[in-house]
C-alpha cells in the first residue's frame, strides 16, 4: 500500500490545527464552542478528501492527541462527540450516494443526521448531568437542554455544510 506524501502532509497539518484548536477552546473561553465546532470540521474534510478509513484513522489521532495535550479533558470529549457525529454523517452520504434506487435521499440523510445526533448527544446529556449543572436540574431544564441540542445541531449542520462548501471549497484548490 503506497500513501501518497500530500495526503500525509495534508492530514498532519489538519490533525496539527485540530489539536490547536482543541487546546484554544481550554484558554479561550468565550469560543469553546466555536473552536471545538471548528475542529470537528476538519474530519469531515480528511473524510471527503481521503475517505472514511483515513476520516477514522483522523478522528481517533485526533481524540487521543487531544487527551495528551489538551488542558480540558472535557472539551475532548465535546470534540469526540461533534466528530463522531461529522465522521457518521459523512459514512451515511457515501451509503446514500450508492443507492441509486432509494427515492427521498435527502430526506433519509436528514432523518439520520438526527438519528446519529440523538445517539450521541442524549447518552453524554444524562450521563454528565451531575456534571453540566451545579444543582439537580429538573425535568424541564432536561427537556430545554434535550430541544435546545436539536436547535444547536441544525446552527452546527448548517455551519458544517457552509464551511465544507463555500471556505474548504475555495481553499481546496490552493492546498491540493
Amino acid at each position: 500500500m503506497h500513501i501518497k506524501a500530500k495526503t500525509v502532509a495534508l492530514g498532519g497539518l489538519l490533525l496539527a490545527l485540530t489539536v490547536v484548536f482543541m487546546a484554544l477552546g481550554s484558554i479561550i473561553e468565550t469560543s469553546t464552542l466555536f473552536l471545538l465546532a471548528a475542529a470537528s470540521f476538519f474530519v469531515g474534510i480528511v473524510v471527503r478528501e481521503f475517505g472514511l478509513k483515513a476520516g477514522g484513522a483522523f478522528y481517533l489521532a485526533a481524540v487521543l492527541l487531544g487527551f495528551i495535550t489538551a488542558p480540558n479533558k472535557f472539551y475532548v470529549l465535546t470534540f469526540a462527540a461533534m466528530g463522531l457525529y461529522i465522521w457518521g454523517i459523512e459514512a451515511v452520504w457515501r451509503w446514500l450516494e450508492k443507492q441509486s434506487g432509494m427515492s427521498r435521499r435527502y430526506k433519509v440523510f436528514w432523518i439520520s443526521k438526527y438519528v446519529i445526533f440523538n445517539i450521541v448527544y442524549l447518552p453524554l446529556v444524562f450521563l454528565f448531568r451531575d456534571m453540566l449543572f451545579a444543582q439537580a436540574a429538573s425535568d424541564t431544564i432536561m427537556i430545554a437542554v434535550i430541544v435546545g441540542g436539536q436547535i444547536g445541531l441544525f446552527v452546527y449542520d448548517r455551519a458544517y455544510d457552509y464551511v465544507q462548501t463555500h471556505i474548504w471549497g475555495k481553499i481546496r484548490g490552493r492546498v491540493l
